[in-house]
């Protein structure tokens, strides 16, 4: 029986260090520090089963408890919306020195333009890119491209 010694050195723990039986394990151990809105409401709902009937739950608390359930929806959902507008603002910041088209309307006719991008820029919640002295709304870009070797800052309309 023949051993390769090179084949001995290349396991899956060498390779894939933390897919190794210890690191999945240590992984799967770690305890969930946070109560989710999910976890929130089953307490309640428990809490509503299990509750006396002799001294149920008083009003002034189940509405005191559904105010804190409704903040805790709207907190995570500010935290997902907040997450959104990072890794938004990080894919915008990346049209910079990029190449982009857009369609702009005037009085008889629609006209495709085309410049580099130079900046990147947010104006009541809206996000613009502006080619040389035009801001375009990200919404309205229809191509993205690598810029060509002739092309500069300016403004050009396609025919």
């Amino acid at each position: 029986m023949e051993v390769n010694p090179v084949a001995d050195s290349i396991g899956s723990n060498n390779v894939w260090p933390n897919y190794a039986p210890q690191n999945v394990q240590a992984a799967a151990r770690k305890p969930v520090k946070e109560l989710g809105k999910d976890q929130f409401l089953q307490i309640l709902v428990t809490q509503l089963r299990n509750q006396d009937p002799m001294q149920p739950l008083q009003d002034k608390e189940f509405i005191a408890q559904m105010a804190q359930f409704s903040s805790l929806e709207q907190m995570m959902n500010m935290s997902k919306e907040v997450s959104s507008l990072r890794q938004s603002a990080g894919m915008v910041a990346g049209l910079i020195g990029k190449e982009v088209s857009w369609f702009e309307e005037t009085e008889t006719s629609t006209v495709e333009k085309n410049g580099t991008v130079n900046s990147v820029l947010w104006r009541d919640g809206v996000q613009f890119v502006k080619v040389g002295d035009v801001e375009v709304p990200i919404d309205e870009i229809i191509s993205i491209s690598e810029p060509s070797e002739d092309s500069d800052a300016e403004v050009t309309e396609n025919e």
